[in-house]
């Protein structure tokens, strides 16, 4: 098989599991912060004050990643850019808004995201493999989705792919998005993200102080965690009611 068509194949299977494989990846980093909450002097941080900021840097971290998702997902149209994992879907090819700085911000989002709890760790060699795993990872599925959108969109497809960077976003052919805004969109499709960000640095501190053998939880964590998941089942209930309802073309 041509290394060409083997990227594709690879990419098409990663692209269905791309949810749930770099969880795998959260264990191992979740298991190297244990193991630093128990041997204190592996974390490179020892202030507990530096320590609060660096917790809010790597919160805040994985936020700009949801806001790149959030932002992406509700300028788009219907059919395009979604959480879908069977197979891919493209009804139309989106060249405005963030798309006209970056061809695959949803990743650009995704890695964000994943880099704050990497970040927690304090593990500079943990923070490396997870940036290459990234990429080895990432570039395949890109890679499928790639050909896919070349085949059924094909001159228009390359005319945008050829000013507009993979992954590193360029600013200088910004151009306005076509749709609105939408609000009901972002919460119906971005609640997960949003809930599982504060839900994986909680079970990190959690983890860590029960280890321990100690209780001196961080109690904001836990509060954003158990609001998240509130805000979580609520948008879950309304999914289907008319106040999350999908505007037509969104």
């Amino acid at each position: 098989m041509a290394l060409q068509e083997e990227f594709e194949q690879q990419g098409v299977w990663l692209f269905k599991y791309r949810g749930t494989l770099p969880i795998l990846i959260l264990f191992i980093g979740l298991a190297i912060y244990l193991y630093a909450a128990l041997n204190p002097s592996e974390f490179l941080i020892q202030d507990p004050i530096i320590k609060n900021y660096y917790l809010i840097f790597c919160i805040a971290v994985s936020l700009f990643g949801q806001y790149i998702r959030a932002y992406t997902v509700g300028h788009t149209p219907k059919n395009t850019s979604g959480r879908n994992t069977g197979k891919q879907v493209a009804d139309t090819l989106n060249t405005t808004g963030i798309y006209s700085t970056v061809r695959h911000p949803l990743y650009v989002g995704n890695f964000f995201m994943w880099l704050g709890p990497a970040l927690l760790t304090e593990n500079i060699w943990f923070n490396v493999a997870f940036v290459l795993f990234y990429w080895v990872y990432y570039e395949r599925i890109m890679f499928a989705e790639e050909q896919f959108l070349r085949r059924k969109f094909k001159e228009v497809y390359t005319d945008w792919a050829e000013k507009t960077p993979a992954f590193i976003p360029t600013f200088k052919n910004f151009k306005k998005p076509n749709l609105p805004f939408s609000w009901k969109k972002v919460l119906k499709k971005e609640k997960n993200g949003f809930a599982a960000i504060f839900i994986i640095f909680c079970v990190f501190d959690v983890l860590a102080e029960l280890l321990k053998g100690t209780q001196n939880f961080n109690i904001s964590l836990i509060i954003a965690a158990v609001v998240s998941i509130v805000i979580y089942l609520i948008l879950k209930a309304l999914k289907r009611s008319a106040l999350l309802r999908q505007e037509d073309g969104m």
